[in-house]
């Protein structure tokens, strides 16, 4: 087991070498390295931390070309009703600045299988670029269900049918309305996987119509935490650090990782709502209550990982490899 899960992972000051207006809600970001320094490798599905200024930090998915080690290229939505962080990148980040990153990492990890359906919503389109590309590269097949509120709020869609022609299928919600979700999916097929990204809405709807295929066909990545609607009421944890050599005690409605951070026992977090992966931690003892929207099923059932940043735990006592 590896013990460096949680090391702090370290940061890289990149130069934006291009910004384009996508669409009038959606930038693309290209950072390089100011010396030309090869960049980190990533597989499609990964994502970077931006660290913007007050203690921002926020994740956007890469939609480059895995193969050019000099560019990563991220799609950044306007979101007006957000915490400042995408406001923040399109009002005052310009050709020329410097950015603070970290990673990349990964927890949407796509490994050309066979066939695949790719269904996005919005800017969810960005992470699937690059499985598109790896699924043709290795010989395989797929289909795209690509919806948005209107054909012109759908990044890079012109450039998708033109290099995937029939395969790509646009839902402008204007004109076309909603996806037909259960169509889709409606014949199960055990050759066959599915990735979604986008909205939670559609997430969830996705879920629901694919109830029928066999388990593990698929896979989400959420922007927003997921809803726990049967969570258990808390308890308190007795939470032993392992490579720390200290026992805390954690109250109910409190975090694991303020009790962590409150006694400066380092851990690597972004997000703090169990949706970026980055606080992910070994489970030596106990058994979690995961609350994140990283894992999926057959992860959560092994036991041997959690997010500390929202899981808490089903036994009085824990015990995690920090």
């Amino acid at each position: 087991m590896n013990a460096l899960l949680n090391e702090p992972e370290p940061t890289q000051t990149l130069i934006v070498s291009r910004r384009t207006q996508i669409t009038p809600e959606i930038i693309l970001l290209e950072l390089s390295s100011s010396d030309g320094t090869e960049l980190p490798a990533w597989h499609p599905g990964a994502h970077i931390d931006l660290l913007l200024p007050n203690d921002m930090v926020r994740q956007y998915s890469l939609c480059g070309d895995p193969a050019d080690r000099t560019t990563w290229s991220i799609g950044v939505f306007l979101e007006p009703a957000g915490r400042g962080g995408s406001e923040y990148i399109h009002n005052q980040i310009h050709e020329g600045d410097r950015l603070d990153t970290r990673g990349p990492r990964n927890h949407f990890e796509y490994t050309t299988p066979g066939k695949t359906i790719f269904i996005a919503g919005g800017v969810g389109i960005t992470p699937l670029m690059p499985m598109a590309a790896a699924t043709i590269a290795a010989g395989n097949d797929f289909e795209l269900h690509y919806g948005g509120r209107s054909r012109s709020t759908m990044a890079f869609a012109e450039k998708l049918v033109e290099q995937y022609g029939e395969r790509v299928h646009l839902v402008p919600q204007d004109t076309d309305g909603f996806m037909d979700l259960p169509g889709i999916l409606s014949t199960p097929d055990s050759g066959t996987v599915i990735y979604c990204c986008g909205p939670a809405p559609l997430l969830d709807a996705v879920e629901k119509a694919s109830t029928g295929w066999p388990e593990g066909s698929l896979t989400v990545e959420r922007f927003t935490p997921r809803v726990i609607e049967d969570a258990l009421a808390d308890q308190e944890i007795e939470v032993e650090l392992e490579l720390s050599g200290m026992t805390l005690m954690v109250p109910p409605g409190v975090p694991i990782i303020r009790v962590l951070e409150d006694n400066d026992i380092p851990v690597v977090a972004s997000c703090y709502e169990g949706t970026c992966g980055s606080c992910e931690t070994f489970v030596l003892a106990g058994t979690p209550d995961h609350r994140d929207s990283v894992l999926g099923d057959s992860e959560r059932a092994k036991g041997d990982v959690m997010m500390v940043c929202v899981s808490r735990a089903l036994t009085r006592n824990l015990t995690l490899e920090i």
